[in-house]
């Protein structure tokens, strides 16, 4: 995945054009409406170079010509915005009770978001794969009857990810060393596009940074729901994946040894105390009276509702939930010192009574003065999903001329 806060630069080496494809890119993505003029000006590409460039992503529907023109001394400029409306990139996520898929255009428009409800954890992780593949075939037909093209298609699963597509471990789901990629291209029978896989918190954090309300942040971290907690950290401008992409597993730190059992096999995870399956247990203690919950959307309304009501249970049970969450946070706070740490999943749906006690914990257990800021999602339920599209898209960022 490139960076996703640090901007291309211009070079001197044998891809000097992909490089400053990418710079122009960039720059009207950031900037736009914008002029040739301008991205000579702050690129420091020259005229001749911006001319050749614009024309060249005109005629591959990267770029467009507005029409408009800027208010300046001399000849009128036309002004330039992504297009793109032929490309589309594809991002789908595992979830607790649901798959979701996301298609963005280059421009970051939404074409589609779908849901299906699918208990993952429940089924075998080929009937998973073969879920994922009849969703993704769904997108693509109803996009390539649109004339759009699909570039890539990203998958988010809670769980660790290796650099080829392997997930070596997926507690929540059940997984142990599945090829998710391998298996998903094979389902999809080779198609003509990339298949990547990332954790959900990695694509997560990366839909924050670009499409949050704290989009541009560089210091940013995103906090997934559901069962598996993770975390996607973006520091200095890049997404800190570690020494083997295993990073973020905030969600089996244990903080409390006399804890509730995690799917991990350990005691007192930060997952086993404020995930979604955590929280419905604690506060809805009726609520697996007629078996295991498979499906928690109508527990969390619930909750929401008997919160609203004032019902005493229901608020002490979240504010304890909040203290566990500002607890976790501020390991986090304390390690990598972020500006904002943003909760998704349930933890942004019951964000009313969570975020109070868990700013007061972060704040009593953060060694530096000034705790950084703990914030709900504004991006709902789909941001893997949404972040999944917009890492398919990344290698047309970078520079990469569309082949389809």
């Amino acid at each position: 995945m490139i960076s996703i806060h640090t901007p291309p630069q211009p070079t001197d080496l044998s891809d000097v054009r992909v490089a400053n494809r990418a710079v122009v890119l960039r720059h009207v993505r950031l900037h736009a409406p914008c002029s040739r003029a301008d991205i000579a000006a702050h690129t420091g590409l020259n005229k001749a170079t911006v001319s050749s460039l614009v024309t060249e992503l005109i005629q591959r529907r990267l770029l467009r010509e507005t029409g408009l023109t800027e208010n300046r001394v001399g000849r009128p400029a036309t002004m330039l915005v992504l297009d793109g409306e032929p490309y589309a990139g594809l991002g789908l996520q595992v979830g607790d009770d649901e798959l979701v898929v996301v298609a963005v255009d280059l421009g970051g428009n939404r074409l589609l978001t779908w849901r299906r409800a699918f208990a993952a954890p429940t089924v075998p992780a080929e009937e998973t794969v073969r879920a994922l593949a009849a969703l993704a075939r769904r997108a693509v037909t109803r996009l390539t009857g649109q004339g759009r093209g699909v570039l890539g298609l990203t998958v988010g699963v809670p769980g660790l990810v290796g650099a080829d597509g392997v997930v070596p471990l997926a507690p929540t789901l059940g997984w142990r060393d599945l090829p998710l990629a391998a298996e998903l291209r094979r389902a999809l029978r080779e198609p003509g596009f990339t298949v990547g896989v990332d954790t959900d918190a990695n694509l997560a954090v990366l839909a924050e940074q670009r499409h949050g309300a704290y989009a541009g942040t560089a210091d940013l971290v995103h906090l997934t729901g559901g069962t598996a907690l993770g975390a996607g950290t973006v520091s200095g401008g890049r997404l800190l994946r570690g020494g083997r992409g295993f990073a973020g597993e905030i969600g089996h730190v244990p903080l409390d040894p006399a804890g509730p059992a995690c799917a991990c096999g350990r005691h007192g995870c930060l997952a086993a105390l404020t995930g979604v399956d955590a929280v419905v247990r604690r506060v809805l203690p009726d609520a697996e009276r007629d078996g295991p919950v498979t499906d928690y959307l109508p527990e969390i309304d619930r909750i929401q509702a008997l919160a609203h009501a004032g019902d005493d249970t229901v608020l002490t049970g979240l504010t304890e939930v909040g203290r566990w969450l500002g607890h976790g946070v501020s390991i986090l706070a304390n390690l990598i010192d972020p500006q904002v740490v943003v909760v998704g999943g349930h933890l942004a749906a019951l964000a009313p009574w969570l975020l109070p006690a868990a700013r007061a914990e972060l704040s009593a257990r953060t060694l530096a003065p000034g705790a950084c800021r703990l914030e709900a999602s504004t991006l709902g339920s789909a941001a893997t999903a949404l972040g999944g599209a917009t890492a398919a898209l990344a290698t047309v960022e970078a520079g990469r001329l569309p082949t389809t």
